[in-house]
């Protein structure tokens, strides 16, 4: 029988398909996972609406499915196997998608991909080994048939063999020699950047701030919102202060619509913050920003943050933003040029709060900590001036934090 990839939400047509949760063999029951796919940079699980075996995969990680589409075929508990002609085209298309993804140039060598064979383990093996940053192809299985055990994860584990066992979290740089493929979430990061570049005139615009008064207030504060189980950083204030500036110059929380001519003005604040996972950059959205407080800010950033660097965001978390918040400050840098997030028409990236000396009103050194604000903006909705406004804007709300804390509606 044919299993076809169901509708995984509203407006979505098709999904690529991350990895395979199960291998031809498999009996599988109702609920458990089969594939993992990928829609606008959030990842699912495709649960089995069936009690059976599966006979034939009909596509190759990497390939993008649409909704309909057949995705595996499988024998029911109750039905006969597959005619050989349902097989075969199964087979074909298969073999298809494994020349599309797999094939090398002439020059180059052969991908590893193509010769990989099937992988044995069972769903809960899988899952450990992804949160683990285990390579179950480079494990050589202690069970029947060479299935691979959680003892054999635990063992790689102690012996640390591989670099693949990568503590969780961490940064896959590569490794010399090998190649790539363009798929999942770094081929859609391409794709959304390269649209930003050819589409977006952007122009860089650099402020720095002095930010002594937000450390003092935020280093005053910290231990009392940990108390609650807050973990209060920087980041909160500085959406707070992003608001407050949005508001005063309406046009920088907008897009524009090509297709209508017109700049569309957003009554609504929806920020994207920045998040570096394994995988990629990912933006999920901190929805009505306006509307929270700096205790539900901080709450909210972390459960976006965490469930991005899972893997587990959900579609509703990764749409709508209206502006976006990166950092480069959290891996030491001071000044970036960040590339805008379409359809917004600006991006803010915070560098690291330095401490130096500078002068203050009366001509005496003082030591503050400073920090700088770099700031994208895209030239045919934002003109320099403008641009600059804004920057003001948000600086006069950094320079008086305590004012960040107040309800929204004062």
């Amino acid at each position: 029988m044919d299993f076809a990839l169901p509708e995984i939400g509203e407006g979505v047509y098709e999904a690529e398909l991350v990895r395979w949760l199960v291998e031809p063999g498999t009996t599988v029951k109702r609920g458990q996972g089969l594939a993992e796919v990928m829609t606008d940079k959030a990842t699912m699980e495709v649960p089995s609406p069936f009690v059976g075996t599966i006979t034939t995969l009909c596509a190759q990680p990497g390939q993008t499915i649409k909704v309909g589409q057949v995705l595996l075929t499988y024998e029911s508990a109750t039905e006969p196997r597959l005619p050989q002609s349902e097989e075969a085209r199964c087979e074909a298309n298969r073999s298809l998608a494994a020349a599309r993804t797999t094939a090398a140039p002439a020059n180059g060598p052969p991908r590893a991909e193509a010769a990989r064979l099937p992988v044995k383990a069972a769903p809960s093996v899988r899952q450990m080994a992804r949160k683990l940053g285990i390579d179950l192809s480079t494990i050589h299985g202690s069970g029947p048939d060479g299935r691979i055990l959680l003892e054999d994860l635990t063992s790689r584990l102690a012996t640390a063999a591989t670099p693949a066992a990568r503590p969780e979290g961490s940064v896959d740089y590569g490794k010399p020699g090998t190649r790539i493929p363009l798929q999942g979430l770094r081929r859609t990061i391409a794709q959304r950047m390269m649209q930003s570049k050819r589409t977006i005139p952007h122009y860089s615009y650099i402020e720095e701030c002095d930010v002594t008064d937000l450390v003092r207030l935020r280093e005053s504060l910290r231990d009392i919102y940990a108390r609650a189980g807050i973990k209060l950083t920087y980041l909160p204030f500085f959406v707070k202060a992003v608001v407050a500036a949005l508001k005063e110059v309406p046009i920088v929380n907008a897009s524009l619509d090509d297709d209508a001519g017109e700049i569309v003005l957003h009554a609504h604040y929806h920020l994207g913050i920045a998040v570096a996972t394994p995988a990629g950059l990912i933006v999920p959205v901190l929805h009505d920003a306006d509307q929270k407080d700096i205790g539900t800010i901080a709450r909210e950033i972390e459960r976006l943050s965490s469930a991005a660097r899972a893997g587990k965001a959900r579609r509703d978390d990764l749409l709508g933003s209206t502006f976006t918040i990166t950092s480069v400050g959290s891996y030491g840098g001071l000044i970036a040029t960040p590339v805008i997030n379409p359809p917004e028409v600006g991006i803010l990236a915070l560098g690291r709060i330095v401490k130096r000396p500078v002068y203050d009103a009366a001509g005496q050194v003082r030591p503050a900590d400073m920090i700088y604000l770099s700031l994208s903006f895209d030239h045919r909705v934002i003109d320099g001036a403008v641009g600059a406004a804004f920057t003001n804007a948000l600086l006069r709300q950094l320079h008086n934090p305590a004012a960040l804390l107040l309800p929204a509606q004062l």
